[in-house]
């Protein structure tokens, strides 16, 4: 008796199928987030809401992000990957400490600049949900770390322009000052310096290049 054909696999079709349906669920959702953010702020933005405009159960959205706060995140990314922030990468591997300050400065203040007005919900509410502040607060400590690599090449660049190693330990960035050039560059790069000073001139353009400017001489 001839054995009877083996029919094809379904299954990596229908994996595929059901992570593209959970890519298209997981886009309506944040979607309706920033919709929710932009109208209304937080106080609309409920898991009941976010389930009836995305057009899924609030049960999708618990498997897909957990928790508000979880959607929220995972918008805050959404929006950082939408203005370049993956430019970092790029920016930390320049060869020179003054390419490397530029472009730091650059990414952040694009990313604060082309969607201002939403970010600065988004920093209201982490202002008020632990749970969300400490997601925030984790992405502000790694502009600290890249802001301490930056000094750091910059001490390293004045150090290695010494002729000799007397003038190097007479004159060489110690580490107290350093940690003052650190600072000062994490508060220049944050968002509520960059929105303030872009109120203040009424340009987040022109509010860049103040910021590049005031950087520079920080690190002077």
């Amino acid at each position: 008796m001839a054995k009877k054909k083996a029919e094809p696999c379904k299954r990596p079709y229908e994996l595929g199928k059901r992570l593209e349906q959970s890519d298209r669920k997981r886009a309506a959702i944040l979607n309706a987030a920033r919709k929710h953010l932009e109208s209304s702020g937080m106080v609309e933005l409920t898991m009941d809401a976010l389930a009836r405009e995305s057009g899924v159960t609030r049960q999708t959205i618990h498997n897909l992000f957990g928790t508000k706060s979880g959607v929220l995140e995972a918008l805050f990314d959404q929006l950082a990957l939408d203005a370049g922030m993956e430019r970092m990468r790029i920016v930390m591997q320049q060869p020179g400490a003054e390419s490397m300050l530029s472009g730091f400065v650059k990414v952040f203040t694009d990313f604060w600049a082309k969607d201002r007005i939403l970010i600065r919900r988004i920093h209201g509410i982490a202002a008020i949900d632990p749970e969300f502040g400490a997601a925030v607060e984790a992405r502000n400590r790694r502009r600290q770390v890249a802001a301490t690599r930056i000094v750091e090449r910059i001490a390293g660049e004045i150090d290695a322009s010494k002729i000799d190693a007397s003038e190097i330990n007479g004159s060489e960035m110690n580490k107290d000052r350093q940690k003052e050039k650190i600072a000062a560059l994490w508060a220049l790069t944050s968002f509520e310096f960059f929105d303030a000073v872009a109120e203040s001139c009424g340009n987040p353009h022109e509010a860049a290049g103040v910021v590049l400017a005031l950087a520079k001489k920080a690190l002077a």
